[in-house]
């Protein structure tokens, strides 16, 4: 992505409160600080779709309430904040729990669709069944993890040198039970899914959000497949994935220590 060099005038106080928003991570400088805000007003430059991945056994954690809310409502809420219109989200053809909650989304001002599964895809097959969604950059968002992630700033991210497919990253004590990424600049050069105790090649594991742009359709097999084994090793090894590292609340909910912990620290979307 091409970037100029531009002169502004901007009112000292509202300099002042630009300055204070800069913490050196999530919004490095001024400069950052100036450019996620014309991109949050400028609303088009943003991904306009999402799929979130509500099938298999998530389905039941993802309903499971925090602060009032289902989980899976926690990431619904998250892609509307950052201008996302249009979800489609995956759910067992058994399950109607998710669909008869959420309807088409007219309550939230957005649109939403369903991928009713008649057996499991996979966390690839399900979007390589709804290929025609993906026409353009795409949120990929599992449904039973609680995140609290800049999207503006990743997308910023992601089209930076034109990315194919980019894993928003966070940071653990034990990776065993995730997908783990090992980096050299902000390439992933190693996903290895659950690696066994004592041989992960790093603590960065896979927070379940990712920006993907149609090429990496080409690479999901027909029927069952899943990302974390059968495509993200093959992009790292043709160096077309990449990780951003956030700073932002993650809380997996996979075992009941997790989701109580996350009931007690998560703090609601900023």
């Amino acid at each position: 992505m091409m970037k100029e060099r531009v002169t502004l005038t901007i009112d000292k106080q509202l300099l002042d409160k630009i300055d204070q928003s800069v913490d050196g991570t999530e919004y490095k400088n001024r400069s950052h600080v100036i450019e996620l805000l014309l991109m949050k007003a400028l609303s088009s430059n943003r991904p306009r779709k999402a799929i979130i991945l509500a099938g298999g056994p998530s389905e039941v954690r993802c309903m499971m309430p925090v602060l009032d809310k289902p989980l899976i409502e926690w990431n619904i809420m998250l892609l509307k904040n950052h201008g996302v219109k249009d979800i489609i989200i995956s759910i067992k053809k058994s399950d109607s729990s998710i669909k008869n909650y959420f309807g088409y989304g007219d309550k939230y001002g957005i649109k939403i669709d369903y991928i009713q599964e008649e057996y499991p895809l996979g966390t690839g097959g399900s979007i390589k069944a709804v290929s025609e969604f993906v026409k353009e950059t795409t949120i990929v968002c599992n449904a039973d993890e609680l995140k609290d992630i800049d999207l503006d700033d990743m997308y910023e991210f992601h089209k930076h040198n034109n990315k194919t497919c980019t894993l928003a990253l966070s940071t653990v004590d034990d990776p065993t039970s995730y997908g783990v990424a090992m980096l050299n600049g902000n390439r992933i050069v190693t996903f290895v899914e659950k690696p066994p105790k004592n041989s992960s090649p790093s603590k960065l594991v896979n927070a379940g959000l990712y920006l993907i742009e149609p090429e990496v359709l080409k690479y999901i097999p027909d029927g069952f497949s899943m990302l974390e084994q059968d495509v993200f090793p093959i992009l790292a090894k043709e160096e077309k994935l990449f990780g951003y590292i956030f700073s932002g609340q993650w809380f997996p909910t996979k075992t009941g220590i997790d989701y109580e912990h996350a009931k007690k620290e998560w703090r609601g979307l900023k």
